[in-house]
């Protein structure tokens, strides 16, 4: 989910940057809702791992 927010912000700046105001917007607004959903999932996660004292699974 990262990758994707970061991927639709660079979408967004290289689409403002040629002169794409309405895709360029439309990008950057879903690369901020996936990075605040990202951030919302990341703090559950680990307020929930705090909580259960459980670990991370360590996968290679």
């Amino acid at each position: 989910m990262l990758r994707a927010a970061i991927a639709f912000f660079i979408i967004g700046v290289v689409a403002i940057l040629l002169g794409s105001n309405g895709i360029g917007g439309l990008s950057l607004d879903l690369g901020r809702t996936l990075l605040f959903v990202f951030l919302i999932l990341s703090v559950i996660s680990f307020v929930a791992s705090m909580v259960t004292g459980r670990k991370a699974i360590n996968r290679p």
